[in-house]
């Protein structure tokens, strides 16, 4: 069933039903990472916006967004933004990113200094990618083990 129809602006999904319509382990990976990494905690929010409507995860640390998640069926999308102050270091470490994080970002426009850079996680190569792009926005407060990422 479609995830918008599953779970309208009227009825918030749990953490469980979300975990359980993606089906895909690197869900808990991420969100254990970013909770653990820079003690954030999840915020639900649905959105009507364009670019994926729905309900949605978002983090955010100390004012600043360090991505919104979109569940999908059997993986999730994470926005993570690009930002003036970190395009330069961003443009750096794209050629040691994934031919496939390196062709979102060559293909998503810049818009007020800014790429809105919308990465489908559905496999660890890619997840890992996200994180080194969250990590430019705001270094982690606590260093977690990278080992734990591929448990």
């Amino acid at each position: 069933m479609n995830w918008k129809a599953q779970f309208p602006a009227t009825q918030q999904p749990t953490e469980q039903q979300i975990a359980e319509f993606i089906d895909n382990q690197l869900w808990q990976v991420l969100n254990h990472y970013l909770q653990q990494a820079y003690e954030a905690k999840p915020k639900y929010s649905h959105s009507r916006c364009s670019m994926q409507a729905g309900w949605n995860v978002k983090y955010h640390k100390a004012g600043k967004s360090l991505c919104t998640l979109y569940p999908m069926e059997g993986y999730f999308i994470m926005l993570v933004v690009v930002g003036k102050a970190e395009m330069a270091e961003a443009e750096e470490m794209m050629p040691l990113l994934s031919t496939y994080t390196q062709q979102v970002f060559q293909q998503t426009e810049v818009g007020q200094g800014q790429k809105w850079l919308m990465l489908e996680i559905r496999e660890q190569e890619i997840l890992e990618d996200a994180i080194k792009l969250v990590a430019l926005r705001r270094k982690p407060k606590n260093q977690i083990d990278r080992g734990e990422l591929n448990d």
